[in-house]
């Protein structure tokens, strides 16, 4: 097994105890005063990242350069194409 297939069965080993802990929680009598947390807190985390995703898209278009106009990029190639119509 190579090294990206062990930390792959890792991430799933992962997921899979944390859905199955995150479904018994849910729904055993047990956590009856938790059940607004085992819910809001994942809801929260997704939100805060989704959030995190867009604040990162945002700043990185405020501080990109706008490209280059077509005509500086290859004004060889324009003549090039217009000369061949």
């Amino acid at each position: 097994m190579s090294k990206d297939q062990a930390i792959g069965m890792l991430i799933f080993l992962a997921c899979a105890v944390i859905a199955i802990l995150y479904t018994v929680g849910l729904f055993l009598p047990i956590f009856e005063g938790f059940g607004f947390w085992i819910v809001a807190i994942p809801v929260f985390i997704g939100f805060i990242a989704i959030l995190g995703i867009g604040a990162w898209i945002g700043w990185t278009m405020a501080t990109t350069p706008p490209p280059k106009p077509i005509d500086d990029v290859a004004p060889e190639k324009i003549e090039e194409t217009t000369e061949n119509k």
